[in-house]
């Protein structure tokens, strides 16, 4: 049973750990968010719409929520600007000498041909001629598509056009062009690629006037033979075509750019569009409808705009949240689903409590909207999460806020109300910074207080002054709202910590009290270890407020760094006081086992206590991967003794780590070593306290044992100096001062 038991403890335990990275669940968590600003905003962005009916007078003015673009008239503008573009017409070089010369070609072989009699030579030309036009055209259609030269649309236009425009030379002429020799064929081609090289050389949409010129200058040309005049006339008119075409695809791209370019006609806000007594025509009720104003018949893109809107919020807020790393020193980057699903809920509070306030303001009492308590948000966040989170989150309430309390239909905020928003946040945020007591918030909620009242009074007093009781009403209600704050604050602070495991500095002063079962059990069954852990605690706590880290967080983690001792208490030497050391009978790698297996052993029972992640880190964490020298010597001792090879070695007895991977961690590890070897002194001096805690520091730092944090050569100066200085304060009676006081000796 109790094997089922635990099966069932481990799979819920798997579970929870599932949905607190699942990737799924961070997406549903962050369209929740987009929701809640949606909802929450929706009613004082989205334009109202009205019941209006066909053929019945409107009973009051509708005016346009907001600048509106007209888009029947919009339409309208654009078709006419797109009818006013002129149809294009584009040129095609059709190098029409070509056909010329293909057909020159064919006559000088053919004519030279005896075998091919005259009767059928003229039925060949009768019938090639005609078609070398049109697959001419054919060829140059299928040549120029595709390659860029021409669109499709134009080649097509182009054909047809061409082909409808085709001279039909005269019968008699086929009957003339067999009697001629290559010598007046030469002769002749030369004559007629010249014209229809000149004639082509104009843009022609219509073949025949360049056609009814050809004559003229035939007769013009060197040719005397009356024959060749005339067939070179014939040819010539043959080979001309137009080269000027209607271009579809240009004149619609055209006619789209003219629509396109045609600025909108917009409607501007405020501006009446249905006066109060005005029966609904068709007209005004369709444009009441394109405009979104109808119930049944909504313009959707106003939502559109809302919902980019609170998206704009989730980017801003989830950037932070990936990117920003723990203002304590820590290493962590990003936030799991468990931390995310509880910002979305003091978000839904704090917007929650915004809105109770609001339905209580009118027009008459807009002050009312003071007292709403917008720091509280900042509050939870500076305390259950991070600070600079809470910064972003108070713009954030600071913008919703100006909308929410916002009374003037005509603009979308009022950054009165935006503003005060932001210094109360602001003000309470710098005040609960650390916060070590529940005191604090209600010093941090006065804060609030005060510099809420002095906001809004600053506002007014840019303005026009109201009335003296709305100015008092004012100031009191800005004066109130911090107070509640507070009080909501307070309230909420256990159901969050107990809800979602949060170590708050509040929580760790409740896990400091001496009567935490762990704690009492370290002071039954392990004296000596408890006495050791609280002098680390003091000794940790000096040296990382020293640097700025968390000073409380390394008190209460030193006191249950050791807990794991409670297993073992007589295996480890402050626990031995009345009895032998059992290390002296053992194997040392038994020993080694023993030692290191602590801190494993404290976390496990920090886990089963649900004792925050933060400070089972450092029960895992203090020792790092450091050497146990004196079990490691001991072993190769015994193999020298034995006459063995050593089976093992150096990183055998090593601690398994991690190695520290916060601020807060290394500096309970080095207060750790420092406190142990202080009590192995007897009588030490300012000097060896001095040089004691250098040696122990630089041999951790030399060892990597800091690589997996952030600490920098100056704190650990700052932490060495600070660590000395508290030990001699603590152990005052027990170090020698020297006469002649040394210099101090730097970290290497």
């Amino acid at each position: 049973m109790d094997n089922q038991q635990t099966v069932q403890e481990e799979a819920k335990s798997f579970d929870w750990s599932k949905w607190k990275n699942s990737g799924a669940v961070r997406w549903v968590l962050l369209l929740l968010f987009v929701l809640l600003f949606y909802f929450s905003l929706a009613p004082h962005l989205l334009p109202k719409t009205y019941h209006i009916e066909l053929n019945k007078a409107s009973d009051r003015d509708i005016e346009a929520p907001m600048e509106i673009k007209d888009e029947k008239a919009t339409l309208q503008a654009q078709e006419l600007a797109a009818e006013q573009v002129e149809p294009i017409y584009s040129i095609v070089a059709l190098r029409n000498e070509t056909l010329l010369e293909q057909v020159f070609a064919r006559m000088e072989q053919l004519n030279q041909d005896d075998q091919v009699s005259l009767e059928n030579k003229v039925a060949i030309y009768r019938s090639e001629i005609p078609q070398m036009y049109i697959d001419y055209v054919d060829q140059f259609v299928r040549t120029n598509k595709g390659n860029g030269t021409y669109n499709d649309s134009l080649l097509e236009e182009m054909a047809n056009v061409v082909k409808e425009q085709a001279y039909r030379i005269p019968e008699e002429t086929f009957y003339k062009m067999p009697q001629l020799t290559p010598t007046q064929l030469n002769e002749m081609q030369v004559v007629a690629v010249s014209i229809v090289h000149k004639l082509m050389g104009d843009s022609l949409r219509e073949a025949e006037t360049a056609r009814t010129k050809v004559a003229e200058l035939v007769n013009a040309s060197s040719l005397s033979e009356r024959k060749s005049r005339e067939i070179v006339q014939e040819l010539a008119r043959y080979a001309i075509m137009p080269n000027k075409f209607l271009d579809k695809q240009a004149t619609n791209d055209a006619r789209v750019a003219a629509k396109e370019n045609t600025p909108p006609v917009v409607i501007k806000q405020g501006d009446v569009l249905v006066h109060k007594g005005d029966v609904i025509n068709k007209e005004m009720y369709d444009r009441l409808a394109s405009f979104g104003l109808l119930q049944t018949k909504k313009n959707y893109w106003p939502q559109l705009g809302l919902l980019l809107f609170s998206a704009l919020f989730l980017i801003v807020i989830y950037g932070y949240l990936e990117k920003a790393s723990n203002l304590s020193g820590g290493t962590r980057t990003g936030y799991t689903n468990a931390q995310l699903c509880m910002l979305l809920l003091i978000y839904l509070l704090n917007i929650l409590a915004m809105h109770i306030v609001e339905l209580t303001q009118t027009a008459a009492m807009p002050y009312v909207g003071y007292l709403a308590p917008t720091a509280m948000g900042a509050m939870l966040i500076v305390l259950l999460l991070d600070v600079q989170l809470a910064v972003v989150s108070s713009f954030v309430f600071a913008i919703m806020g100006s909308i929410i309390f916002n009374n003037d239909s005509g603009r979308i905020f009022d950054f009165d109300y935006g503003f005060t928003t932001a210094v109360v946040s602001f003000a309470a945020i710098f005040a609960i910074h650390r916060a070590s007591q529940r005191s604090t918030i209600l010093k941090a909620g006065i804060m609030a207080s005060l510099f809420g009242s002095a906001s809004a009074l600053a506002i007014i007093l840019l303005g026009e002054l109201p009335a003296k009781t709305d100015l008092i009403m004012t100031v009191a209600f800005a004066f109130a709202s911090g107070l509640l704050t507070a009080i909501l604050v307070v309230g909420l602070m256990p159901f969050f910590e107990v809800t979602f495991g949060i170590l708050s500095a509040l929580k760790l002063v409740e896990l400091s009290n001496p009567n935490h079962p762990l704690l009492r059990k370290l002071l039954t069954e392990t004296p000596g270890t408890y006495h050791h852990s609280v002098m680390v605690g003091n000794l940790s706590e000096a040296a990382a407020e020293a640097i700025g880290a968390n000073g409380l967080l390394c008190r209460v983690g030193s006191f249950y760094h050791d807990i794991g001792k409670t297993k073992r208490p007589s295996y480890f030497i402050e626990n031995q006081t009345n009895y032998e050391n059992p290390h002296d009978s053992i194997d040392p790698k038994l020993s080694k086992s023993i030692i290191i297996a602590h801190a494993r052993d404290g976390v496990e029972m920090l886990k089963n206590h649900k004792l925050p992640k933060p400070i089972r880190d450092i029960a895992e964490q203090h020792h790092g991967t450091t050497f146990l020298k004196f079990f490691y010597h001991k072993a190769l001792k015994l193999a020298e003794e034995a006459g063995v090879e050593p089976d093992f070695t150096e990183e055998d007895f090593r601690y398994p780590g991690p190695k520290a991977q916060s601020k807060e961690a290394a500096i309970v590890g080095i207060a750790d070593s420092v406190e142990a070897a202080v009590r192995s002194m007897r009588s030490p001096t300012m000097e060896q306290v001095e040089s004691m805690i250098h040696k122990i520091i630089k041999g951790r730092l030399d060892d990597d044992q800091f690589n997996e944090c952030d600490l920098t050569l100056k704190e650990l100066e700052k932490i060495a100096q600070t660590l000395k200085e508290t030990i001699v304060g603590i152990f005052h009676s027990r170090i020698e001062y020297p006469e002649d006081a040394k210099p101090k000796e730097r970290l290497a």
